[in-house]
């Protein structure tokens, strides 16, 4: 009787587990997408927005649950969005504040779909995801470097602007942002892989570092060279041996003379350092005087407490000032008032902190973790000197950080359920 009734219950699973694993199937095939999809963002809407609706949908379709440890994300991001809609009402007429608000509202929404895809399966979707969006830093470094070696012919322009190279976002700034994290996932590779894999990453390692120096992005640079440091103190001191410790000082040490080697061949071209010297200044025209970038900073901060409420999303440059804040913070109270201003920034140091409080924990992902906090900090450093409150990839960051965050709740604990330790490493 007993092996009669075995047959029925073994197919029915089989039944279940067939389906379960197509859905999968087509979840990280959309996560791959997503990832990819990032990188071309020189229309609106962009087929990241597209893309990102049909995963998003997909995902809440077939189940999606969050974690308990994700409220204080959910919560703060609600509240910043909650300012930006306050202020918008002091310019509902005009069009661009609205669409902007409406595009955050949306950005905030992948943020919590990011954190909360990552309570199942955690590594092969995180694998997924990053692979997708290695994939876009790929073809956006060589499309920037074959555009800014005028390889493309006349169409070579379209991908470039002022001089620098874009390739195919709308700013070099963007572009050079981009690249932080994909550039940080072959650092890590490099660190932790196999000697077999060392060329293979290393040529990966400098098309990326090629597209970020010709974008000439300062910012950019300051970023990786921040992150990068961040990413290799870091593995250093969670490493378990000291094999593994001595591995990473010598492979650091002879990356750094790579790449220095690199970028002194690329500047010995001259166009790249006729813009270098130019760039690589911290007296451009738009930084100094009354209104120029730092200026702005202490005029807008006495705007900021005249207006509780802001002063409307897209006005500071419309109405007051010649160009944009350059500084995320202080855009967040221009666009979201003292709400949206200050849960911005309470947003900003819970996530700092909190997310160092899990890098010594050991995880099946926290190399991959490392990667994207190391990243993190560095885009809270730029933030300082640009808006990123519109840039995809922060996003993205943010809430794949407060998913890693939230599934490594148990570990923290020391009663973990280590489900997802058979998958192959994400970093590998």
């Amino acid at each position: 009787m007993s092996a009669t009734l075995a047959v029925p219950t073994l197919t029915h699973r089989s039944a279940v587990a067939g389906p379960r694993l197509a859905t999968e199937k087509l979840r990280s095939a959309l996560l791959w997408l997503t990832g990819l999809s990032g990188a071309f963002v020189f229309i609106e809407p962009s087929p990241y927005e597209l893309v990102g609706m049909v995963t998003m949908l997909v995902f809440v379709l077939t189940g999606l649950t969050l974690r308990p440890g994700l409220a204080p994300l959910v919560l703060l991001i609600l509240l910043l969005n909650v300012g930006y809609a306050l202020s918008v009402i002091q310019v509902i007429d005009q069009k661009d504040p609205v669409i902007w608000v409406a595009v955050s509202a949306f950005l905030a929404g992948t943020a919590i779909f990011y954190a909360a895809m990552l309570g199942s399966n955690t590594e092969a979707r995180l694998r997924w995801l990053l692979r997708g969006y290695l994939a876009a830093a790929m073809i956006a470094s060589v499309v920037a470097v074959a555009a800014y070696f005028r390889l493309f012919g006349g169409g070579s322009e379209t991908f470039l602007l002022y001089g620098r190279a874009r390739g195919t976002f709308n700013d070099p700034n963007v572009l050079g942002a981009f690249l932080v994290l994909p550039g940080l996932l072959i650092v890590q590779r490099l660190l932790s892989g196999r000697l077999a894999a060392l060329l293979g990453n290393s040529v990966l390692l400098l098309v990326l570092l090629a597209a970020l120096l010709l974008s000439f992005s300062r910012g950019a640079w300051v970023q990786f060279a921040f992150a990068a440091l961040v990413l290799l103190g870091l593995t250093f001191l969670t490493s378990r041996s000291l094999n593994e410790r001595s591995r990473i000082i010598a492979i650091a040490a002879f990356g750094a003379l790579l790449i220095v080697l690199f970028v002194a061949a690329l500047l010995s071209i001259g166009q790249v350092a006729d813009l270098f010297k130019e760039r690589a200044t911290l007296d451009q025209s738009y930084d100094l005087g009354r209104y120029g970038r730092f200026g702005r900073y202490s005029l807008g901060a006495e705007l900021a407490l005249d207006h509780p409420f802001g002063i409307g999303p897209s006005t500071f440059a419309k109405v007051f000032f010649p160009e944009d804040p350059h500084n995320t913070l202080l855009n967040s109270f221009m666009s979201g008032g003292w709400l949206g201003g200050f849960a911005f920034l309470t947003l900003t140091l819970v996530t700092l902190l909190k997310g160092l409080r899990f890098v010594f924990v050991a995880t099946p992902w926290r190399p991959t973790y490392l990667v994207v906090y190391a990243a993190y900090l560095g885009l809270v450093a730029e933030s300082m000197i640009i808006d990123v409150d519109h840039w995809r990839h922060y996003f993205l960051i943010l809430g794949v950080l407060w998913g890693l965050m939230a599934v490594s709740q148990p570990y923290l604990r020391g009663s973990a359920r280590r489900t997802d330790v058979g998958l192959a490493p994400v970093h590998g």
